[in-house]
This record gives C-alpha cells, structure tokens and sequence, in this order.
C-alpha cells in the first residue's frame, strides 16, 4: 500500500519510494474535489461550521503528500523528482484554481462574510474572525471577483508561474554544482585555513579525485573568498558564483526571470492593482510600497556615509589598484584582524556543532524550560538529519525537531526552516502537534576534525532555530492561521531575534569550548567578539537594502519588463552601492527569494523585521537576556499566536508600544545580512 495512504506518527521516510508520490497527489487532488463539491452544494444555509472550517479541513491527503514532495525537492532532489515537479506543478496549480474559482463555493464563503450583524458572526472569537477573513480575501485575491474570461487568463498565469518557479530553483541547483575549482598544486592553496583545505580535500576525495575541490556552496565558496592569496583564484570563484544562471546554456535563467516579473505584473493588474507590489502589499504589514521605500530611504540616509568610510578603510589596504568585488572579503578581513586581532578561524575551535546544539537548545530551555531529546527511531530521509523530540517544561509532548545541517549536491543553498506538519486542534479538543525541520548549509566533518562553524554559521543556526520556535510553540486552532503562517514581513521577526543572543558572553560562555582541550572561550577573545561586531556593519546594510531596492525596482513596474536584465539591475540598486559593479554579473538569476521563494516585493521583510528585532531585544536587555517572565511574555503574543490576529496588535501586546527604529539604529546593535 502506498504509505501515503495510511496513517502513521512520524513520516515514514524509509517506506516512501519516488513512485509513490504522483498517484498519492493525484487521489489527493480527487478526494479534495470530493469534499469541495459536497461543501459548494449543501444544501444547508452556509454557516461558518458548515463552510469555513470545512473548507480548512479538508484535502489532508492531498496537504500531507504535498508537504512531504516539496520539502524533499529543496533538500534532498533527484532527477525524478524534479521531472514529477514540472509535470505536476501545472495539475496542482489548476486543481487550486478549480477551488479558489469555484463560484459556488465562493458565495457560501460571501454569504458568511457579508454576514456581520448576525449572531453567528458575534458569536466568533478573534482566530474564526481571522480565518473567515483570510478566507474571503483568499478568494478575492485569487480572482473570485473576475468575469470568467478573466479566471482563465488567471488560471493560464498561476500555472506558468508556477513551472516557471521550479524551473528558476532546479537550474540554479544544476549550474551551482556544475562549477568546481580543482588545484592540484599546493601553492595556489596560500592564505588558507586548515579547515578550508581539509574540506577540500575531503571534497576531492568524495569525488575520487586528486589534490583540492572547492565548490560554490557556503562553507567552501566564503572561506576562499575570505582567505586566499591567490586573487585571480578569488576572481575566478566570485565570477562563477556571480554567473550563475547566465551562460548560454540549458540552466540560464535569463529569460525566466523577464517572464516571472512579467506575470505577477500581469496577475496583479487582472486583479485590479497598478503593480505587483500593490497586490502584495495589501496582505503586509508595510501596507503600502511607499512605507517600503520609506524604510529603505532611512536606512540609506543612516548608513550610506559610514558605509562608504567603511569601504574606503579597506581599500587602503588593498595593495592592488583597484579594490574589486573579489578583493573585498580578503582586505576587509585583514583589516578586522588588525584593528580587533581577531577573524572568523580564530572562533571555529569554539564552535564545534555538537557544543552550538547544546548551546542553542541550552538557550530554549533557560528561556522557556522546554528540552530537546534525541529520537533515532524517527525515520529521515537522508542520514545528515536528526531528530529530536521537544517536551514542554511541564514534560508534555511539545513538537518533533529535524535538523538537517550540512550541504550536498541534492540541497538547494543557504538555510530555511520549514514544517512536515503543522500544528491544530482538532474538532474533539485534541492538539496535534507540529513536525518542524530546519534546513541549512553549514562546516562538516572532515577525516581529521569535526564540525567546526564560524560565528556566522552559528548566527545562521541561531536565525534558522528562531523560525522553528515560531512552529514549536504554534497552538491554534487552525492549520492555515499556525506557526509561521503570519505576513511576510513579520515571519523574520523570531528568527532575527534569536540572532542577538550570538554575540552575548552569558550566552557563549554556556557552550563555547576548544574542541580538542574542553577550554571555555576565554574572555579576552569574545570582548574582541564584542568590540569588532560593528565592523563593517553599514556596508552589510547597504548590502541588504541594494537587494530589497532590486525586488521593489522588479514588482513595481506597471508596464511589460522587456529591458536588459545587467542594466536594469544596476541601475535598480546602484543608489545603496558602495563597490564597483562587475561586468557580466547578475544576481537576479540566481535570487531565489524573489523569483522562486515566496518573497516578492516582500525582501524588505529583512530589514522590517531587523526594527522590530531590535526593539524586541531591547525589552530583554532592560529585563536581562534570560528574563523568563519577558520569554514566556514573547511567547504568549508572538510566537504561540501565529496568524490569529494582526502582527501589529500581537506585537504591541508584547511590548507595550509600536516598534521603533531607534533601537537598529543604536550603536550596540548590529545590522545583520540574510541572502
């Protein structure tokens, strides 16, 4: 039988085989059909019971195989997998429009909308008030209100869109393994660390090969940039890494992109909107693109004099004679080194994977008293992973934990946090638990040392852990309103959050060991930690806002995309540049946040959050970073309440008041990158 098809605790990893995915999708798709006609035709009058959480509960099948198949296509693909993608994509996204589209589903879903005065509406607390909203906009938003002429040319965009998106990740995945940098003669290693070269070693070894492999992947491709003295090797890794998806050849993503932008303008102005961003917009907490472009312009208005000092103290270090692109990371580094003694090699002896577990797991526990256990018996689906159960501090079952942390040819890059299933109550009162995985690119093992992370890599942990406490913690009524189901620019505010806590010494000194001599981090080198995690921070910012800059310039266009993709994009962020531009390189091919990752017209969302983060933090560091009574607090409004209701009113519930910007922009507060 197909394991899909019954019931099971955990997802059985090791049952599932790749043909098991296309019929059990394709029954899902049949028996939502099922439980969709039956609600569009009762011939009850439509109450929230009897349509409303209907329509939430229904296509469990179809949600459960889903989840499962997306989540294996970012970190664990094959061919076969990516094949069922571009065939099934296009099925998926017509059986969604045959519901959103669906009009005698839509005026049940009126009816009890329109229905304010009622009793029944009275009767609804703040979550159902939420989640008929949604619902009602949900179908609104997907073109319940368009002629049918105008639900077909919207069926034909979400389903190009659609393969487009998957077709975008999947040559970005293909081209960044296509490139690899192989050295054979030891000299062309200088500059450096160990830890680079054994995992090029070992790189080398896992491909049968002789000498050194580095690859485009993070923990190979940052180091060589960082390190090597070979500047026309550093050039060669940045180009590759800068080119991705724009050769001529079967991963270009060129062409792709000037249709992706095109369609969601296409789709927003069917629905009624100037642009894409206007759409977008309406369902964030920025409201608007001129709040966007607000926040953005303060940003530059802070930052850009500092930035710009910041990046001329590197340059009089560069003994070339012109700082490039490539040349940045390397001379920034032997800046810091001078001025603070102190680089990124120095704290992986620290920083051993299995103590930064303890370590950030220490932090949930001291914060909220829950405990992280080891589960082997959980099935997973590559032996990377792990899994841990989460018990509540009172020793209840809170959640199940995958970690899956270190990079392969079948993992997409960088680092996300996702659920294989989501936390509800069910009808009889029971509350069923959340499935929660984090998925990152981070230092492995290799035949001589373990895993030793850098500073950013724990930030990365830290950041990714802060996304999963959002789904630990959920506890709503409803799937679609739980954990991290919340607006876009407020889902970053838990993972940011948790990033502060990386550079605190009450918190380093709860894990921060030599891997070799069991030595706590000694003081001396995390006041340097400390005196240098402002270096360079406004260069980082302006970093962050040329990439929020770049979506806006894309989804607010109101008229067809047909201009040169290099141009348009240096000119779209050249206002927040302090480096020069690169001939030939493009970031949009590759910028899977925008293109392929649900943050279109939304990566602002980076630095939205980063406000309310650190205005967040603050309210810790007034109380003390541990202060339970403040963590249970965090927990109550934000973290537990997902979508139940407006991010603005969870958040001034927690802290009393509207965020300010004053908090990012004091002096002790770092500005923080995310790509």
């Amino acid at each position: 039988m197909n394991p899909f098809y019954t019931t099971y605790t955990y997802i059985p990893f090791d049952q599932i085989k790749e043909t098991d995915y296309e019929p059990a999708m394709l029954k899902g798709i049949e028996e939502e059909d099922q439980e969709i006609d039956h609600i569009a035709k009762n011939p009850d009058a439509p109450t929230f019971a009897n349509t409303i959480e209907a329509m939430e509960r229904s296509g469990q099948l179809l949600d459960k195989v889903t989840t499962v198949f997306f989540n294996l296509l970012s970190a664990e693909t094959t061919d076969f997998l990516d094949e069922l993608a571009q065939k099934m994509s296009p099925i998926l996204s017509e059986h969604s429009n045959n519901i959103m589209l669906n009009e005698g589903l839509f005026m049940r879903v009126k009816a009890v909308y329109d229905d304010h005065a009622s009793d029944q509406f009275k009767r609804l607390n703040a979550e159902q008030k939420m989640l008929l909203t949604n619902t009602y906009e949900g179908f609104v938003r997907h073109g319940a209100l368009l002629s049918d002429e105008q639900k077909e040319q919207l069926r034909r965009i979400s389903a190009e869109l659609g393969v487009l998106s998957l077709q975008f990740s999947q040559n970005k995945l293909k081209d960044t393994n296509d490139f690899i940098l192989h050295i054979t003669d030891e000299k062309d290693l200088e500059g450096l660390p160990d830890s680079a070269i054994d995992l090029a070693r070992q790189t080398a070894k896992d491909r049968n090969m002789e000498g050194y492999v580095f690859t485009l992947q993070a923990p190979s491709y940052t180091p060589f940039l960082t390190y090597s003295a070979r500047r026309g090797l550093r050039e060669k890794m940045y180009k590759a890494y800068n080119t991705l998806c724009t050769h001529d050849n079967e991963n270009n993503n060129v062409a792709i992109v000037g249709k992706i932008v095109n369609l969601h303008r296409e789709m927003a102005q069917l629905l009624g909107y100037d642009t894409y961003a206007d759409y977008a917009l309406t369902r964030r907490m920025a409201e608007k693109k001129e709040n966007v472009y607000q926040l953005l312009d303060q940003l530059i208005e802070a930052y850009m004099p500092t930035a710009k000092q910041e990046v001329e103290a590197v340059r009089r270090c560069c003994d070339t004679q012109e700082l490039q692109p490539w040349d940045f990371s390397y001379y920034a580094n032997k800046l810091k080194e001078q001025r603070f003694n102190i680089n990124s090699e120095m704290l992986r002896p620290y920083f051993e994977l299995s103590n930064v577990k303890k370590g950030v797991f220490g932090l949930a526990k001291r914060l909220y008293g829950i405990t992280f256990t080891p589960n082997t018996e959980v099935p997973v689906y590559h032996p990377d992973v792990e899994v841990f159960d989460v018990k509540d501090k009172d020793g209840t079952f809170l959640a199940l934990l995958y970690c899956d942390f270190h990079p392969r040819a079948s993992k997409k890059s960088g680092a996300w946090m996702t659920s294989f299933k989501e936390q509800w109550i069910e009808p009889d009162g029971t509350n069923s638990r959340p499935q929660v995985s984090i998925v990152m690119n981070l230092s492995k093992a290799t035949d001589t040392k373990p895993a030793l992370l850098t500073l950013g890599e724990v930030e990365t942990f830290l950041h990714e852990f802060g996304h999963a406490l959002h789904g630990l913690f959920a506890n709503s009524t409803y799937r679609s309103l739980s954990g991290t189901n919340v607006y876009w620019d407020f889902v970053e505010l838990p993972s940011q959050f948790m990033e502060n806590y990386s550079i605190e010494p009450d918190f380093l000194n709860t894990f921060a060991t030599h891997h070799e001599t069991g030595e706590p981090i000694p003081q001396e080198l995390i006041d340097r930690i400390i005196a240098s995690r402002n270096f360079n921070v406004a260069y980082a910012c302006m970093r962050q806002v040329s990439f929020g800059l770049l979506d806006m310039a894309f989804y607010t266009l109101k008229d067809k995309f047909e201009a040169d993709l290099f141009a348009f994009e240096r000119e779209a962020w050249n206002r927040a540049q302090v480096l020069p531009s690169v001939e030939g390189t493009c970031m949009t091919t590759q910028f899977s946040h925008i293109m392929a990752g649900g943050y279109s017209a939304g990566y602002y969302s980076y630095k939205w959050a980063e406000v309310l983060d650190a205005d967040a933090f603050s309210l810790f560091q007034e109380h003390g970073i541990f202060d339970t009574k403040t963590a249970q607090s965090f927990r109550d409004n934000i973290l537990s309440k997902g979508g139940t209701e407006h991010p603005m009113t969870l958040y001034k519930r927690f802290r009393g008041q509207a965020p300010t910007i004053d908090a990012l922009l004091h002096p002790t507060v770092s500005n923080k990158g995310h790509r």
